[in-house]
């Protein structure tokens, strides 16, 4: 596929349920075929529907950037600024401060064409412009894709993590980029 002219820019609350609708249309791609409907729903509904965009997008420690290509948003990056939750994780990611960049996904369309290259060079550059010393993300172990292109961009892996969607968890590889 060919170089799409993309802006990325910081998301805004009016953005909320367009980037809910890209997340709907793009989350269920980046879960593992065992993954039930169900599940995906109840992610979803509780993880990215328009209300909780909303919530995100007001949310002083985190950054949500939109991908917008022919006026359409066709992709967006979500970083959070805060240490990680879970104890294994923050033992891993021995970086503070640190960013985690929590959601990273393109429209199918828009896959190859650059737009994740321009998330996640846009991503980078504001969790540097925040002052961390490096991020960390989490990607799904049967996700090839999403790893491979985290290694090209500088990406390695750490440690391991479980990833609750609806009623199942998943096993997550924890990636980090040191600045």
């Amino acid at each position: 596929m060919s170089e799409t002219s993309v802006i990325v820019d910081r998301a805004g609350l009016w953005d909320a349920e367009a980037l809910s609708d890209v997340a709907a249309a793009t989350f269920p791609l980046a879960c593992p075929p065992g993954t039930t409907p169900d599940d995906i729903e109840i992610f979803l509904g509780e993880v990215l529907s328009g209300e909780r965009f909303g919530e995100y997008l007001t949310d002083p420690t985190r950054t949500v950037l939109k991908a917008v290509a022919d006026g359409v948003i066709v992709g967006y990056a979500m970083l959070h600024a805060e240490d990680p939750a879970d104890p294994d994780v923050a033992k891993a990611v021995d970086l503070r401060p640190t960013v985690e960049i929590s959601k990273l996904y393109v429209l199918p369309g828009h896959h190859g064409s650059g737009v994740a290259t321009a998330l996640i060079e846009a991503a980078l550059d504001q969790a540097r412009e925040d002052g961390a010393k490096g991020v960390w993300l989490g990607v799904n172990q049967e996700n090839l894709r999403a790893q491979r292109f985290y290694a090209k961009h500088g990406f390695e892996r750490i440690a391991t993590k479980t990833f609750p969607v609806g009623n199942q968890f998943h096993d997550d590889f924890v990636m980090r980029l040191v600045f």
